[in-house]
């Protein structure tokens, strides 16, 4: 009786099955670390925030170790929902919602430079409230493929909502 040499298709299977749960985590680690270094970058480089202490603020304005903060945990939270909608086909079904995703992601990273160092807070506004329209749009897209990838941009939405009052309120302290 002479033995197969024929690999076992179980062990194919197997053997599938990681290689593909190694694609999954390195993409999920990709999709989560490149918003989230963007975001930390700009913390670091522009996040002093001289204007913003000097002002004298209601209580209900937020510190600034706090906006960095949020915006840190908006920014991972934005790449792990993005990350569920795209590995459940999203972005191939619906390719308006990586520009709404890419339109967020900018748009939250360049609001520390421009308000904090320049000091442009009309314009940090209106950034804000566009922030707020391309989260709500990736909000929309994603509720209809992935609900749980839905559910992580509530807190971002209404993250961007709150700051986008505060911001306005910023623009009649400094002017």
């Amino acid at each position: 009786m002479q033995l197969s040499t024929k690999p076992n298709t179980m062990t194919y299977k197997r053997e599938d099955k990681r290689a593909k749960a190694k694609r999954a985590l390195r993409s999920l680690a990709i999709a989560v670390a490149v918003p989230f270094s963007l975001t930390m970058v700009t913390v670091i480089l522009f996040g002093s925030g001289h204007n913003y202490r000097a002002v004298h603020k209601p209580f209900w304005f937020p510190p600034l170790w706090f906006i960095h903060l949020a915006s840190l945990g908006s920014s991972f939270l934005m790449g792990f929902s993005a990350w569920l909608f795209w590995a459940d086909g999203g972005f191939h079904t619906q390719s308006n919602a990586l520009l709404f995703y890419i339109a967020q992601t900018f748009l939250s990273i360049i609001w520390d430079p421009l308000v904090l160092v320049v000091g442009a807070v009309w314009l940090g506004w209106f950034f804000s409230v566009v922030h707020f329209g391309s989260l709500f749009a990736c909000y929309r897209s994603f509720r209809r493929v992935n609900p749980f990838a839905k559910d992580l941009t509530k807190p971002c939405l209404a993250w961007v909502a709150y700051f986008t009052v505060v911001n306005y309120k910023l623009t009649s302290l400094l002017f």
